[in-house]
């Protein structure tokens, strides 16, 4: 299984290319729409996850590592020194 967000960017544009296919019967349109509706809803969240480390990676760069112990979510536990 591929991970990436560029794997994820293929999926999206293979799943476009089969909604696109001509001689399609009406019960296989349906069936990619329903597939494209799962794809997006799955893919919403995966983006929706890089934005948050983003966003989290953005606070550290702008100020500074003194938030890192509140975003053990995403950095993982910090040990005490």
């Amino acid at each position: 299984m591929k991970n990436r967000l560029t794997d994820l960017n293929n999926h999206l544009f293979t799943q476009m290319e089969r909604l696109s296919e001509e001689g399609l019967s009406g019960e296989q349109i349906d069936q990619e729409v329903k597939r494209a509706a799962a794809m997006v809803g799955v893919a919403d969240k995966i983006i929706g996850n890089a934005r948050l480390g983003i966003d989290a990676c953005r606070l550290v760069a702008d100020h500074g590592d003194r938030f890192l112990n509140h975003l053990p979510m995403i950095t993982g536990p910090r040990e005490k020194a």
